[in-house]
């Protein structure tokens, strides 16, 4: 096997890195150095990973629930793989290796690198003749074998991105573990995974039926800061990093703790996450990881605590999943949900409100946005419809807001047109269509999806933000009325400035032609 050699591409790590290198990289481990460039047209599948719709595929994971459904039958959202391997990054003790064409490697480490990220990222490049030879599959197992250091790492993922998938190299053919270093393959296709939330299910779950199944076999490894004394409750979906205290602030007075996030930060917390006395799927888009929770005998509970009626309805049915007494959670709910209603009253967003957005948690900013005054009439998700999403959905429905999952940008545009917002929250190009328009807007990645949303430390947070961006109207006003005119055709007739150019161009064209007679 051939020595590593390194590409000088800046990659990420997230969370407390342990195994990390001295300086971040891609680190092509396995085939590199001697392969010709890739011949992405000898795969027939479309010209890219967003073009061509590949139905065998999509059969295969349709009822998954990983398939896009929009008119396009493609995602809209960005490579999804970013969603997985930005799981995987976070990870203590676990290495990261991609498989794929080199320019959406390099350009998912960028993004992970963006996001603040600094771990090495192994990538294993391939050429026509490694894809159809099988020789693939060989580099992908060598630099496995590579790098299954027990010292280093407790888990390495594998990803296969969308010319890999397409051509069906078989990552469930890797050995289950090297040296005692697990191996996880997955497929994130750009083709057949819908967004890049529903990425990290699929890694999610991969990981979590190969906890399951050895916790089944034996004593495993105690969380790192050892067992609760109070029975857990798992919570399911990425969250801002001070949710998890608040929600362990509402399960302290039904006797219960806040277990660990799903996904975890480290491989040993997935057997915490499996010894829970229920699950919240705070995010419903998790419904890969939440199979594998009913596999292991454990209840699951959607919705979250948001605003006063979200609040309320997450406590009965988290005291229900746990078997707390009525009186307890009736005591419960009067001592915590009077602050929420006062900061809810204290903090009223004035104003119409759209909203667009692919993270999975755009159902409960909505409920807290409509809790808190704000005039919504129309929120997206690039995200599918899911049971788990159902009461939120219905809560949403009965205010009048209309739901659309699976959003397309298409269809965001209709709704911007059509309901005239005071307010856009959404993704960047929507953002920069809204703010075309002359419409204040504001990044739901960036700015909403990082605010604390859960029991009264988020009943009072959005409506500062949300004030501040619709009083920003004049603003927008006046650079819209600084800028009329610009670009638009009748303006740019200027027949004197076309004459001006002509005769120096013909000017030009003499001087050339005396400089050659000479």
């Amino acid at each position: 096997m051939r020595a590593a050699s390194y590409v000088p591409i800046d990659t990420a790590r997230g969370g407390e890195p342990a195994s990390a290198g001295p300086t971040p990289r891609v680190d092509v481990v396995a085939g590199a150095g001697d392969l010709p460039r890739v011949d992405v047209a000898a795969i027939p599948d479309g010209p890219g990973c967003r073009a061509g719709s590949v139905e065998a595929f999509r059969d295969s994971v349709e009822g998954r629930g990983h398939a896009p459904s929009s008119p396009h039958d493609q995602p809209q959202t960005m490579c999804p793989a970013f969603g997985s391997l930005r799981v995987g990054l976070r990870m203590r003790r676990t290495a990261t290796i991609l498989c794929g064409s080199a320019c959406c490697v390099y350009g998912l480490t960028f993004t992970s690198h963006f996001y603040g990220a600094r771990r090495t990222v192994g990538y294993v490049p391939f050429s026509s003749e490694t894809l159809v030879t099988g020789k693939l599959f060989e580099d992908i197992r060598d630099a496995v074998h590579q790098l299954a250091d027990p010292a280093q790492y407790d888990a390495i993922i594998v990803t296969n991105l969308c010319v890999p998938t397409a051509a069906g190299v078989p990552l469930r053919l890797l050995p289950k573990q090297v040296n005692g270093v697990r191996v996880i393959g997955i497929d994130v296709p750009g083709f057949g995974t819908g967004t890049h939330a529903e990425a990290k299910d699929i890694l999610g779950a991969a990981m979590l039926n190969r906890a399951r199944h050895e916790a089944e076999q034996g004593p495993v490894q105690a969380p790192r800061g050892g067992r609760s004394d109070r029975p857990t409750v798992t919570l399911l979906g990425e969250m801002f990093p001070a949710d998890p205290v608040n929600i362990g602030m509402l399960l302290a007075p039904l006797g219960l703790a806040a277990g660990p996030v799903v996904p975890t930060r480290e491989w040993r917390e997935l057997y915490a996450a499996l010894d829970c006395g229920a699950v919240a799927a705070i995010h419903p888009i998790y419904t890969s990881v939440i199979r594998e929770f009913e596999a292991a005998g454990r209840t699951v509970v959607g919705s979250a605590p948001v605003g006063y009626d979200g609040t309320a309805a997450w406590l009965d049915s988290i005291g229900d999943a746990c078997g707390v007494a009525r009186v307890t959670v009736e005591a419960a709910k009067n001592k915590l949900l009077p602050p929420i209603r006062a900061a809810l009253a204290n903090a009223r967003i004035r104003g119409r409100i759209t909203m667009f957005g692919y993270e999975g948690s755009e159902l409960l900013v909505a409920r807290l946005l409509v809790e808190s005054g704000a005039d919504l009439p129309y929120l997206s998700t690039a995200c599918p419809r899911t049971r788990w999403s159902d009461a939120d959905r219905e809560w949403l429905e009965a205010r009048g807001v209309k739901v659309q999952f699976r959003g397309t940008h298409e269809q965001d545009l209709e709704a911007i047109a059509e309901y005239k917002p005071d307010l856009a929250i959404g993704t960047t190009p929507m953002v920069q269509k809204a703010k075309s328009l002359g419409i204040p807007s504001i990044y739901f990645t960036n700015l909403i999806s990082t605010l604390p949303m859960f029991g009264v430390a988020g009943a009072g947070t959005l409506a500062k933000l949300m004030n501040a961006a619709i009083g920003n109207k004049p603003r927008f006003d006046k650079m819209s009325a600084f800028f009329a005119g610009v670009g638009e055709d009748a303006e740019d007739e200027r027949p004197e400035f076309r004459e001006a150019y002509k005769r120096r161009i013909a000017a030009q064209a003499k001087q050339r032609k005396a400089e050659e007679i000479g």
